[in-house]
C-alpha cells in the first residue's frame, strides 16, 4: 500500500484577493475571539508577504510573526498598522441581540 503524505493546511495559501481578505476578516471578527483574529491577520499578512509588510512598517519580521501567532499578543497599534498596510481598517457595528 502506498503511503499518503499529508501536511498541515495553511489558509495563507488560498488568500489571494481583497474579497478573500474581507471574508477571512469578517469571519474572524464574528467569532469575537481576539486570539483568533490575530491568527487570521497573521494568515493574511503571510499571504501578502510578512517580510515585505514588516519592512514597510519598520518592524522586525520575527517579532511580527510572533505577535500574530497563537502565542502572540500584539498591540492594537500593531494590528491597526498591519491592516492599514493591507488596505483595510476595523469598524464597529452594533451587536444583534436575540
Amino acid at each position: 500500500m502506498k503511503k499518503i503524505k499529508t501536511r498541515k493546511w495553511d489558509p495563507s495559501e488560498i488568500i489571494e484577493t481583497k474579497e478573500d481578505v474581507i471574508v477571512f476578516l469578517e469571519g474572524a471578527l464574528e467569532e469575537n475571539d481576539p486570539e483568533f483574529l490575530f491568527k487570521t491577520i497573521g494568515y493574511i499578512a503571510r499571504s501578502k508577504g510578512m517580510s515585505k509588510i514588516a519592512k514597510e512598517l519598520n518592524l522586525n519580521r520575527e517579532g511580527l510573526y510572533t505577535a500574530l501567532s497563537p502565542q502572540g499578543n500584539p498591540s492594537f497599534i500593531t494590528v491597526s498598522r498591519v491592516l492599514d498596510n493591507l488596505g483595510f481598517q476595523l469598524s464597529v457595528k452594533q451587536k444583534v441581540l436575540t
